[in-house]
């Protein structure tokens, strides 16, 4: 299986279950991995046939700031949801980290994956 992927897209959204998190925006960092077969686009150098990374990244971020959520679980989920259905992505891993959220740890998060890997020449 291919994959196009996107790591530490970092960016400010407001979330938390907190008061007063509601009313600040925090730090989010996002590795994202995405099923998809990259050979057509290779063929003829095409980015109409792969994940174009930087509209995937936009797309995430204004996503996550349209919805806001007090949970980076519930953010992961939809993350995932809303990329699947949007550009028929089949599979994806999703690691959603919240840096500093915990004294004396770097990070804290949550990584889901959702959907069919993708075999031969699915797609």
């Amino acid at each position: 299986m291919d994959k196009v992927y996107i790591e530490g897209l970092t960016f400010q959204a407001t979330i938390g279950f907190y008061a007063w998190e509601k009313e600040i925006k925090q730090t989010l960092v996002i590795d994202l991995a995405m099923g998809w077969q990259i050979a057509p686009a290779a063929e003829n150098d095409d980015l109409s046939k792969t994940l174009d990374y930087a509209e995937i990244s936009e797309a995430i971020v204004e996503f996550a700031n349209a919805n806001p959520v007090d949970l980076i679980e519930t953010l992961a989920e939809r993350i995932a949801a809303f990329l699947m259905a949007k550009y028929h992505i089949p599979w994806l891993r999703l690691k959603l980290m919240k840096p500093h959220a915990v004294h004396n740890a770097s990070t804290v998060g949550v990584e889901i994956e959702r959907g069919q890997p993708l075999t031969g020449q699915q797609r």
